[in-house]
């Protein structure tokens, strides 16, 4: 069974009060600048074991004992995992991931739902029984923030679609689940009334522009919500299987200022409203999420101002204002109540 509804959404008002279009600076942006940061929203990259951060992101000769996890999880207070989305965790490792974020009690992870779930949309029993064991330690502890579904460009909004978007909420009804859906046939009042009466958050992306391509949004459908901005590179994006160019160049993608700025009224939008609310870039080639996140954060009214000494060095006009350092203090909140 699915846990009782924590608290009732309407569609009419989140469409009308949650909406927005894309802001191009201005009135929005000065009324962020003047609001305190918001306590429960968590900015973050979208993985941390990348080869090609090393050096940039993480010292080049790493320390006795230097644990990727544990260095960026001084900086940042979330970070999605990606590799659930090829291959199950094991349920020793989620232990090892605890005791490595240990020092920082605002973090949170998100994890991504298996492919296998999402795209080949295979349901085999022993497999999702591997995968839910792989990150019960986590959920159990209280530092599983969503598992989310990332769903294809071309799972479009059917009935039949709808059918098995609703199966999965059942499969996985253990867990907090938001959907990223890439087809604009998704923000239809019906697909979002589906989201609402089942309890899935809805992903606010930014992504290339492409035909029938979700735009931005802020919608909130639950008590999580939830951005992730993917970089704005073209070439052949929403090719749904494999890993191509496009990934590459949309990865390789640094937001500017003005671009980010069209994100932080909707941001402070969502986190006015949710219990948590996360943004996540996935942008990260070059360490870029990173850069991106830091920003985004202290654009929003965080003081923390702290990089990785690497990240700092090659990005300093990015990061102007930033400091190397040890960890940076931790903040003295809790969410909403769920």
């Amino acid at each position: 069974m699915l846990p009782a509804p924590k608290k009732i959404f309407d569609l009419n008002f989140f469409l009308t009060a949650a909406l927005h279009p894309v802001y191009s600076g201005g009135e929005e942006r000065a009324k962020v600048s003047q609001m305190p940061y918001p306590l429960n929203l968590r900015c973050g990259p979208a993985g941390w074991s990348y080869p090609h951060w090393n050096g940039v992101v993480y010292p080049k000769a790493k320390p006795r004992g230097f644990h990727a996890l544990e260095f960026l999880s001084e900086v940042v207070d979330t970070i999605e995992v990606n590799t659930t989305f090829y291959r199950p965790l094991r349920p020793e490792v989620a232990h090892v991931w605890l005791h490595k974020a240990a020092h920082n009690p605002a973090f949170l992870f998100t994890a991504k739902l298996n492919r296998r779930f999402t795209h080949e949309r295979i349901l085999d029993a022993d497999e999702v029984k591997a995968f839910k064991d792989g990150l019960f330690p986590l959920l159990r502890a209280g530092r599983l923030g969503c598992l989310l579904m990332q769903f294809p460009w071309s799972f479009r909004f059917t009935g039949e679609n709808r059918e098995y978007f609703i199966r999965l909420r059942r499969t996985f009804h253990e867990f907090p689940l938001v959907a990223e859906m890439r087809h604009s046939s998704w923000i239809l009042d019906e697909a979002l009334g589906t989201f609402i009466d089942y309890r899935v958050g809805f992903c606010n992306l930014d992504q290339p522009r492409h035909l029938r391509a979700t735009p931005p949004t802020a919608f909130l459908t639950t008590g999580i919500g939830y951005i992730r901005l993917h970089g704005r590179g073209q070439a052949d994006w929403f090719q749904d299987f494999g890993e191509t160019t496009a990934r590459v160049a949309s990865s390789d993608y640094l937001y500017s200022p003005a671009e980010l700025g069209d994100w932080l009224p909707r941001a402070q939008k969502l986190a006015g409203l949710a219990d948590k609310a996360f943004v996540i870039f996935t942008n990260d080639r070059g360490g870029k999420a990173m850069v991106n996140a830091l920003q985004f954060r202290a654009a929003l009214g965080d003081r923390r101002l702290v990089a990785p000494p690497n990240l700092l060095a090659r990005y300093g006009r990015e990061l102007a204002g930033f400091s190397p350092g040890g960890p940076v203090q931790p903040r003295l909140f809790a969410d909403r109540a769920a």
